[in-house]
């Protein structure tokens, strides 16, 4: 029953092989382009849930940095209250900041952190916050993938648009036996 908490990528494998013998099976150019719709959206479901982390959070700095913050720290200042461990995060080796000039923004790069948290500048409570911070990453890419499949299938309506001018059908079996009859 463990697969049970897994049933997104059981849903994932199911859409796959739908998908898939659509493409395979069926002569019907537009049942084809449904079909590879199909699979493309199993990859990007597949995809998206790899970024997802249970309890994550979105990685958004909850403010702006002040004053001193964006020059950096000297090796033994402190920060501040950890709201993670509620102690104070001496700044040195474990914690180091790089600053994103466009953003105003510092990121803690820390080993402070227990396993599978990271840590966060946070200038409201002027200190590095460790956090579980779900990946951006996979899902920004899957918004380009959905672009790329809608001008895909655009095209690929189109082509069995001018298809069908030209031949009187969308099945491929004829249009092969056209083509044939025809050389």
């Amino acid at each position: 029953m463990a697969w049970l908490g897994l049933w997104h990528y059981v849903a994932v494998i199911v859409l796959m092989m739908i998908g898939l013998y659509t493409v395979i099976s069926r002569d019907n150019l537009v049942k084809k382009l449904m079909g590879l719709n199909i699979f493309q959206v199993s990859v990007i479901m597949f995809y998206v849930a790899l970024g997802k982390v249970r309890g994550g959070t979105a990685p958004i700095i909850s403010g702006t940095l002040e004053g001193g913050h964006s020059e950096g720290h000297d090796a033994g200042e402190a920060h501040g209250a950890d709201a993670a461990h509620g102690g104070d995060l001496a700044h040195g080796a474990d914690v180091s900041h790089a600053v994103d000039g466009a953003h105003d923004t510092t990121v803690c790069w820390t080993d402070v952190c227990p396993e599978g948290l990271y840590g966060m500048w946070d200038s409201m409570q002027q200190a590095c916050v460790c956090a579980a911070y779900s990946n951006p990453l996979p899902h920004v890419l899957m918004l380009t993938a959905i672009v790329v499949g809608v001008a895909t299938t655009a095209l690929g309506l189109a082509l069995v648009v001018r298809i069908q001018e030209a031949y009187g059908t969308v099945e491929e079996d004829e249009i092969v036996r056209m083509d044939r009859e025809g050389a």
